[in-house]
């Protein structure tokens, strides 16, 4: 947060020039200042104020002790001021300096240097399009800074913040390198359409859909060039972004050099080593042979192994990782810079799965014309290569039979071990190899992506309290891969082979400008602030088409004749008045009307407002003077936010074609050719709209060794967008996106810091953070169909086209649609037993019944800190309560139906010892589980050796160990294994990528 507030304050020393000088009683203009004579006038001071490396500050004010006599610093930083012929002292202040005092004797020149206040700068938050001191916040923001991330192994941006801030839930997709993660602010805010926050890097609104050949775009930025996140949760906070603030916006600065600031090396490394924790509860080779030999025929005992194979160590590896990044930092001639390097060789615990990652970032921040005119420039590069690890071959070690051999001394198959038909072909519908198709099929892509922008910020000589600002950015993707399986490998033998291959080029352009005027209103104890503009942003997505091949070369499947070809344009003009009495009373207003190419010219504008008030009670005559009360305040909001992020669908509202999937070609000759096909559209598809309150208190205790927030949120989406049947005869397609239901979030969030110790060689801080949310279904049909339960969502693996849960008014979203399992007097499950809820004394679908939520209710992260001398050390813990969990891995593997083929044997998941189920269970309750959990995500420990070699460098080592432990109920691998399959909701286990827990060590190093 430093470097960005010192940049900011770079600006303020050009945008608070007129506001310094009249908040002390006096007007000025750029070119003199004009002095308030209290006294008698003998003595003359004169002098110039500067930075610590030699700039000058303008705006500075210069006040005669206990009077009103007071001047501000011109543009050069000089000052003149007039006092009494009598000595007294001086006292210089600015935003973000330390106040400084200096006594005087008689006429003369005095000259001030002043230093960076830290507690200042850190008050500084960035919102959209702007900044402000974090005690005129009327919204609910949270900022976190470098010093406060969780340190180790992060490899992608929002692990840093996890567990951190209230009312933000970041789950992670997964262990695999890179992976990305769902973050959630105030729950989501859709059904169908995107639940992910809006992403600001350096003033850029990214794309932060898939892209081809990445596990994440996330991944795409190095964390290591962070400064600082701010996260807007509110709708008074989000409203300036409009259309796509529905779910929260996260603002994301990068590191930058600073005015004055000599030549720096910094080098970072760090080794990790990473390691499964758990695996899936299986059976043994022997406990297997003894199941098929007790419930068997003679044809299945006859194809029992001699081996003794645990096929999860066969896939799972330790894993080794090195993070390396170092960066220059520096002024050259008054223009601060920051270069730096890194590059990142990430091994997944999955064998064969890689991710190397090097990137580049440059910024540049000049100021021109007397510090009139600032540059921020920021470009990021990225390349990315990723070999990815079919995530099936978690399924295929959890079936594999136990007793057969890895390898055998055939090498028809690649020299593995697989199950085959009389003719010697691969068994068509037996379990792979796990190990076989992990190493002979490679699947690797490759990706380069540069972020950038230029902004112009310019304060005009003429009206000093005017600025204008423009930002030009960009976002560019290019990404390819392709994907090798050999004959050799099972799965694709009877097809020759396959080879396929992909590219993706994205291209984001940005272009905002706004002006803004901000005047200090002395004579009515008012600041105030306006400002507006406009933005423009394009989104570009191409895709060529390559046709499958086998081994051979032959076509298995055509290239479409035409690339895929979506562009996406955004319009918006937007505003925003802050105003401030007495520094006690504050209002925010924002208004953005928004234009997109996705909607109908009916429909193509949206517009979107927010009001907040705050109340700095603290401020108050009747609590100035209270020890033990030091800081509070109340704030109070309302705004409209909008979604319009169709999940792949640019064009809901036109009559279209696309070209058919997967087999369905049509034959032309000795060809087959793809066909067109008719797209659902709704011509008049809008909007989702949400309407959110807001309610918070912001509070301080004993000279700051207590502070925290609480706030009170309830977020009502109008206008769902959803994907739905049409009615008969009026469209030739399955789907269509419309606009249909409502959806509400309530909760409450609760941060508190505690500063208990603070001294010369000890120190101790912890926090604690805990957020409820509850979301229900208001509204799901435009036609009131008392029959229907509801939407089906959540396909379980087991069966054809089973779900297992359900969109249903009254109900949270993706809630758990079972049936009610009967138990006998142990307690054991019976099979095929279900509790006739509707005692109709039939079992059907009439007796499904809504059991649990995968998403808790409540969700918390605690951390701490102590530093001791040289010491320091750290833990974050983070807990979810009240979530539930389907263990498709059970119901689908824990029955003794995995020995009833003739041809092939399948292991069984161990709960089978329990249940003695013979058949799947797949839509009983007994497989639904409270996944409530405490994990201990980070403990690091550091020694910051100081200055070594001639006191040119200072080294700091620190140790991390991350998901140390996890206490849980759930018998699954992981209670967070829930976002898989394509399963949005969450809340489904199968097939999922474990989370390692892992160690580091790592060095620093500053010349």
């Amino acid at each position: 947060m430093k470097n960005f507030s010192h940049l900011w304050r770079r600006k303020s020393c050009l945008l608070l020039f007129a506001l310094a000088a009249s908040s002390t009683g006096f007007s000025m203009s750029p070119s003199e200042t004009k002095t308030t004579i209290v006294q008698p006038i003998a003595w003359t001071i004169t002098g110039k104020v500067v930075t610590a490396s030699g700039e000058a500050i303008p705006g500075v004010t210069v006040l005669q002790k206990g009077t009103s006599n007071g001047t501000a610093t011109g543009i050069d930083g000089s000052y003149s001021i007039s006092v009494p012929e009598a000595a007294g002292s001086l006292v210089f202040s600015f935003i973000g300096f330390t106040t400084q005092e200096k006594a005087y004797t008689g006429p003369g020149s005095i000259n001030v240097t002043l230093t960076d206040d830290a507690k200042a700068l850190e008050e500084v938050v960035v919102v959209g399009y702007g900044t402000q001191k974090k005690s005129d916040l009327t919204g609910s923001v949270a900022a976190v800074s470098a010093k406060d991330f969780n340190q180790g192994n992060v490899n992608t941006p929002e692990q840093l913040i996890v567990g951190k801030v209230p009312g933000v839930q970041i789950t992670t997709n997964g262990g695999a390198p890179g992976s990305g993660s769902q973050i959630r602010i105030r729950g989501g805010a859709s059904l169908n359409a995107n639940n992910d926050p809006l992403i600001v890097i350096d003033g850029v609104p990214v794309d932060n859909e898939k892209i081809s050949g990445s596990p994440n775009p996330l991944s795409l930025v190095n964390p290591n060039d962070i400064e600082s996140f701010n996260i807007l949760k509110d709708a008074s906070a989000t409203a300036i972004y409009g259309s796509r603030a529905s779910n929260g916006v996260i603002i994301i600065t990068t590191k930058k050099g600073k005015a004055g600031d000599k030549f720096t090396v910094g080098f970072s490394s760090l080794a990790s080593v990473s390691q499964v924790t758990n695996t899936i509860d299986v059976l043994s080779a022997d406990q297997f042979r003894a199941v098929v030999n007790e419930r068997g025929t003679t044809a299945q005992q006859a194809l029992l192994g001699a081996a003794n194979t645990n096929w999860q160590d066969q896939i799972f590896r330790r894993a080794f990782s090195t993070d390396n990044n170092l960066s220059f930092t520096g002024s050259y001639k008054s223009v601060p810079y920051r270069l730096s390097v890194g590059r990142l060789d990430q091994n997944g615990i999955i064998k064969t799965s890689n991710l190397e990652r090097n990137s580049v970032a440059l910024s540049l921040n000049p100021t021109f014309l007397e510090e009139h005119l600032s540059v921020n420039l920021n470009v990021k590069g990225t390349l990315s290569k990723s070999r990815f690890a079919s995530e099936g071959v978690i399924g295929s070690a959890v079936a594999f039979d136990p007793t057969q051999p890895v390898n055998v001394s055939e090498t028809k198959y690649g020299g593995y071990f697989e199950w085959l038909d009389a003719s010697g072909r691969p068994n068509t519908l037996a379990p792979r190899n796990p190990l076989s198709t992990l190493e002979q099929r490679r699947d690797i892509g490759e990706v380069k992506r540069s972020i950038g922008n230029i902004q112009l910020d310019y304060r005009f000589h003429f009206l000093p309290e005017l600025r204008a600002n423009l930002n030009l950015g960009y976002d560019i993707v290019r990404g390819e891969g392709s994907t090798t399986e050999p004959i050799t490998l099972a799965g694709v033998f009877n097809q020759g082979g396959n080879r396929t291959q992909y590219s993706q080029e994205k291209d984001n352009k940005l272009l905002d400008f706004y002006l803004n005027y901000s005047k200090e209103l002395t004579a009515i104890k008012s600041r105030v602030e306006v400002m507006g503009g406009y933005s423009y942003q394009n989104f570009l997505r191409h895709e060529p088409s390559y046709a499958g091949l086998n081994a051979a070369g032959d076509t298995l499947t055509p290239a479409a004749a035409f690339p895929f070809e979506t562009e996406k344009t955004l319009l918006a003009f937007f505003g925003r008045i802050n105003y401030s009495f007495k520094d006690r009373y504050l209002l925010t207003a924002n208004l953005r009307r928004d234009a997109s190419s996705a909607f109908g010219p009916n429909n193509k504008w949206g517009t979107f407002p927010s009001l907040a008030l705050a109340w700095r009670l603290i401020e108050e005559p009747f609590l100035r003077g209270n020890n033990t009360l030091t800081d509070l305040k109340l704030r109070l909001g309302y705004g409209i936010t909008g979604q319009q992020e169709l999940l792949d669908d640019n064009y809901p509202y036109l009559a279209r074609y696309r070209y058919s999937e997967g087999t369905a070609t049509y034959p032309f000759g000795d060809q087959y050719y793809l066909t067109l096909r008719p797209a659902g559209y709704d011509e008049n598809i809008k909007w989702e709209e949400t309407k959110a309150y807001n309610a918070g208190l912001d509070f301080g205790l004993f000279n700051g060794k207590v502070s925290g927030t609480v706030d009170y949120y309830f977020k009502k989406t109008e206008d769902l967008i959803s994907q739905i049947s049409p009615a008969a005869g009026t469209n030739l397609t399955n789907q269509i996106f419309t606009n249909v239901g409502n959806l509400e979030n309530e909760g409450v969030e609760v941060a508190l810091t505690f500063n208990p110790i603070t001294n010369e060689n000890f120190s101790w801080s912890f926090g604690v953070n805990g957020t409820y949310n509850e979301s229900k279904i208001t509204k799901l049909s435009n036609v009131s169909n008392p029959s229907s339960p509801g939407l089906a969502r959540g396909a379980i693996s087991g069966g054809t086209g089973n779900m297992l849960q359900i969109h249903s008014v009254g109900y949270a979203p993706y809630t758990f649609y079972t049936y009610k399992q009967v138990y006998d007097e142990a307690g054991k499950p019976v099979e095929g037993a279900y509790v006739d809820l509707n005692k109709d004394g039939i079992i059907n679908e009439q007796d499904l019944y809504h059991y649990k939520s995968p998403q808790p209710k409540v969700f918390l992260g605690f951390n701490s800190n102590i530093t001791y001398k040289n010491w320091n050390a750290g833990v974050v813990l983070r807990a979810n309560l009240g979530n539930y969990m389907y263990n498709n891995v059970q119901s689908n593997n824990g029955t003794y139906r995995s020995i009833s083929n003739s041809t092939y044997l399948s292991n069984m998941a161990s709960d089978v010892l329990s249940t003695n189920f013979t058949n799947n269970q797949y839509f009983s309750d007994y497989y639904i589980e409270n996944a409530s959990f405490l994990r201990l995500d980070n403990i690091t420990i550091g020694y910051n050796f100081g200055k070594i070699i001639n006191e040119k460098v200072n080294l700091r080592l620190s140790a991390t160990g991350q998901n140390v432990f996890l206490i849980t109920k759930y018998s699954g691998l992981d209670p967070e294994s829930q976002f898989n399959n394509n399963n949005i909701g969450g809340g489904i286990d199968n097939n999922y990528y474990p989370r390692p827990r892992t160690f580091s060590l790592g060095v620093n190093l500053d010349f």
